[in-house]
């Protein structure tokens, strides 16, 4: 073990070297000029170098030293002074975490290395080490009253750069997820990483990389033509800087690995290969919880407070539905590392705002329209609210559209929302017709023998129950003839943008009536969210290390790509059905934590819905999806409570 670690260590300082050289050579580049200036100077004062020939050398030497010397002041100036890039954490203090400083500082001492000067959580499945020594990371100086003179101070020695350890970052699901003794196993060769770092000519070259890349970042920050044109110049030394640096400092980190792993073998080595199981599993359910669960909450302006108590729910339901992961949920009744935290509901309070923020753009702190939501609540206030936000903007929709089906025209007038009305706009006639004779009569007459649904939404007079005698002798209509709807004139503002969705979206197989339906709904969204106000930031000392990154280009990673036309036309359907289900029919909204929202129908999950709305959405063939609202006795034509 010692030579491999050895071995790792001497090549990380053989790297580090390599990139100090390069920051040596700089300096000398720039001290160049001034240096034959001075041997100039001093031979033209000796009297060996005199003539015009030398004079003028002396002064063109001169002023190219002094433009160097500025220019190199300028660029290493920019350099000290950038702040370097931080992660967003949540930091954690000793006091409300004993026990997991304990647990790092004991694995410190058994790896033989530095233990990390502080720990703090993020909102991932990834654990490091952090340089945190930058001034511009350290607290505020306080200030020191003289009680009998009333002088203040600042206490020493916050100008200069301390000599502290990094700190450890730790993904907020390990804690939740992994046992102690996972957890001690996983953070192992994390821990032992803080030994290479001590060395001076490692901590150098790192803090001369970082600079040189804050560096890059503030000078292509936007600002003003006349900053612009003179930091151009420093953007572009500092560039050439890193690119030379690259190499040499990608091989620095991977000999630094290389022997922090090769000092954590000695470390609870068995344990740490199952403990990387846990770890891809762990990634998996918190990439899926973030997707399928706090999406659809973020959006309709709630955050869960307990994101990471979900991933081991949302885990569990994966061990009870996968066989390949039966074996991990009996691992749930040892101790979990979150036991190690004093208040682990605050912490995780914490960490879940600052992901909404991360991954979605929310708000710094809560309000009325950003508000903690627990886990129990959430089927009543995100999953119904999002269903019947979302039915009430498809029609809102379908009336700019100009879509009735009553057959009173004379304006003032608005359909009932019904998800009738949603299914006969989207079905294709063409499609349908050459599956009327396929279809059976006992199911049609059953499907329109309700009430008197046909009389009152009926878009015309001429339409009746296809089993009646009257439509049996009626010759059978051309597809292109005369279909029983007039298709209504498409506004002006979505007539381009039904053209591009029909041809990109929803492929050739699509309807016009969807792509006109979709292209309405994502104008009607984008201007919902231009509507709404920036995000403030968050007020100063308050929030998870606000001061320590820039969270004016929120979300810093967003988890999914803008949805096309199709798929907010495909959401819009389900949650029109779910909404007709729920009002009709007695289903109930539900959290399935692998999946998200879900409809529950007589307590169990209505998991076949999706392809049937797509097979209405895509290929207008309304068929699929009314043999299953039959079936469940949804009745589509009574109309929905909408928000």
């Amino acid at each position: 073990m010692g030579v491999g670690v050895e071995a790792g260590a001497q090549a990380a300082r053989s790297r580090a070297l390599a990139v100090l050289r390069i920051r040596s050579r700089a300096l000398a580049v720039a001290l160049l000029p001034a240096a034959v200036a001075v041997i100039l100077l001093a031979g033209g004062s000796s009297g060996h170098l005199v003539g015009p020939g030398w004079d003028l050398a002396r002064w063109i030497m001169g002023v190219a030293a002094i433009v160097v010397l500025l220019a190199a002041g300028a660029i290493a100036l920019v350099v000290a002074r950038a702040r370097p890039a931080v992660s967003p954490t949540v930091a954690i203090a000793e006091e409300s975490a004993p026990d997991l400083y304990r647990m790092v500082r004991d694995l410190a001492d058994r790896l033989d290395v530095p233990a990390p000067s502080a720990i703090a959580l993020t909102p991932d499945c990834d654990s490091w080490l952090e340089d945190r020594t930058h001034p511009s990371h350290s607290p505020p100086p306080q200030e020191r009253g003289d009680e009998i003179t009333g002088v203040r101070s600042l206490t020493p020695g916050r100008s200069r750069r301390t000599a502290a350890a990094p700190v450890l970052v730790i993904g907020s699901p390990f804690l939740w997820w992994m046992r102690v003794g996972e957890l001690r196993a996983v953070l192992a060769p994390v821990v032992a990483g803080t030994g290479p770092s001590a060395h001076p000519d490692i901590a150098a070259a790192r803090r001369f990389v970082r600079g040189l890349d804050a560096a890059v970042a503030v000078t292509s920050a936007p600002r003003g033509p006349v900053f612009r044109s003179v930091l151009a110049g420093v953007g572009w030394v500092a560039r050439l800087l890193l690119r030379s640096c690259r190499g040499h400092a990608a091989e620095m980190e991977r000999g630094v690995a290389a022997a922090a792993a090769e000092r954590a073998q000695a470390v609870d080595y068995g344990l740490r290969i199952v403990a990387q199981e846990q770890v891809g599993l762990a990634y998996a359910g918190w990439d899926r919880l973030l997707t399928r669960v706090a999406l659809p909450a973020w959006r309709m302006g709630r955050w869960p407070s307990r994101l990471d108590a979900g991933v081991v729910a949302a885990l569990t339901e994966l061990s009870r539905r996968d066989r390949l992961a039966e074996g991990f949920a009996s691992r749930l009744g040892e101790r979990p590392a979150c036991d190690l935290l004093e208040e682990p509901g605050t912490i995780d309070e914490a960490t879940s705002l600052l992901a909404a923020r991360l991954f979605h753009g929310g708000p710094a702190e809560t309000g009325p329209d950003w508000a903690p939501v627990a886990w129990q609540e959430y089927p009543e206030e995100v999953v119904d609210r999002k269903w019947r936000t979302d039915a009430a903007r498809l029609h809102r929709v379908l009336d700019t559209l100009g879509v009735r089906r009553a057959p009173d025209p004379t304006p003032p007038h608005h359909d009932p929302p019904t998800l009738a009305r949603v299914v006969d706009h989207l079905t294709d006639l063409t499609t349908t017709a050459g599956r009327a004779d396929d279809r059976t009569d006992d199911r049609t007459d059953d499907w329109y023998r309700e009430g008197d649904a046909v009389d009152r939404y009926a878009p015309d007079a001429t339409r009746t129950d296809p089993s009646t005698p009257a439509q049996a002798e009626a010759p059978a209509p051309h597809p292109e003839a005369a279909p029983h709807r007039e298709a209504p004139p498409e506004p002006e503002p979505y007539k381009a943008m039904a053209a591009d969705d029909d041809d990109e979206e929803l492929g050739e197989s699509g309807s016009p009536h969807s792509a006109a339906l979709a292209a309405g709904l994502t104008a009607e969204l984008a201007r919902e969210e231009a509507a709404t106000p920036p995000i403030s930031a968050a007020p100063p000392g308050q929030g998870p290390d606000t001061g320590l990154w820039d969270d004016t280009a929120l979300p810093l990673f967003p988890l999914q790509p803008p949805r096309t036309g199709r798929e907010l036309l495909a959401d819009h359907v389900t949650a029109m059905v779910c909404c007709a289900a729920m009002d009709t029919a007695g289903a109930l909204p539900g959290l399935d934590w692998l999946d998200g929202p879900t409809l529950l129908v007589n307590g169990e999950r209505a998991a076949d819905l999706a392809p049937r709305v797509l097979s209405l959405v895509e290929d207008g063939d309304p068929a699929p999806l009314r043999a299953w609202l039959m079936d469940l006795g949804i009745r589509p034509e009574k109309p929905v409570r909408l928000v």
